[in-house]
């Protein structure tokens, strides 16, 4: 199958023999793509490099024949984001994640929107939790796992005033009983699941609830094995006060 000037982001470049590169893109028609990329050391070739480093926009031909295509051609659509501290390690956040969750070869042009819409903003975005927050959401509804965020998993209207925990497979499931401080903590509040149902940012405190609940989500989906930039990036992302 033929691919040509087919528009991608890519998510990962590492060195393969000698002179090649092997490259995983997610593009808007295909979904995430294993691209080969031969012979792309030397001077002439700087240009082809340039464009196969993470987050950059490209638009390729390639052939494929397996599981990885041959990449024929490359070229950068912009200049790649500048990062720096949290946002660097945000960019290879989500790029990790996609690369661990999504199919190769399944088209999912609302997570390349999603991906496109926040690789623009990560330099410059003021809350930078709420953004991770609202692209794993994007990631999860896109992949058939996200939930209805309005509600909880028995169809009642989610609580502003409740605290839930994500149950991967049921949705959010309310805290009935009054327990200790420490276990509230750990749960979402019901306003943190109503912004993200409405797509409007909550306060810090809420959007800081959110994180263990939806690393629990997405560690499920993973198979248990988490994340290296989970790692790197502790407690770097929380809101501050």
């Amino acid at each position: 199958m033929r691919i040509e000037d087919q528009p991608a982001y890519v998510l990962h470049a590492r060195p393969w023999r000698e002179t090649s590169l092997l490259v995983e893109v997610l593009s808007l028609e295909h979904g995430r793509l294993g691209l080969l990329a031969r012979g792309v050391q030397g001077p002439k070739k700087q240009a082809l490099r340039a464009a196969l480093q993470p987050l950059q926009a490209i638009r390729f031909d390639a052939q494929q024949s397996g599981e990885l295509a041959q990449l024929r051609r490359a070229e950068s659509q912009d200049v790649a984001p500048r990062l720096h501290g949290h946002a660097m390690l945000a960019g290879f956040y989500i790029n990790e994640l996609v690369m661990r969750l999504t199919p190769r070869q399944d088209p999912l042009p609302e997570l390349y929107e999603a991906y496109g819409e926040l690789r623009q903003r990560l330099p410059e975005v003021d809350s930078l939790a709420w953004a991770l927050r609202r692209f794993e959401r994007d990631l999860l509804d896109a992949l058939g796992f996200g939930f209805d965020w309005s509600c909880a998993a028995d169809g009642e209207p989610i609580d502003p005033a409740a605290r839930y925990r994500l149950d991967p497979l049921q949705g959010p499931l309310r805290l009935l009983s009054e327990r200790g401080s420490n276990e509230r903590r750990g749960l979402a509040t019901g306003t943190a699941l109503r912004a993200l149902a409405e797509d409007q940012a909550p306060g810090n405190s809420d959007v800081a609830s959110l994180r263990l609940q939806m690393r629990a989500v997405l560690l499920h989906h993973l198979g248990g094995r988490g994340l290296k930039s989970w790692e790197m990036l502790g407690d770097l992302v929380r809101p501050q006060p």
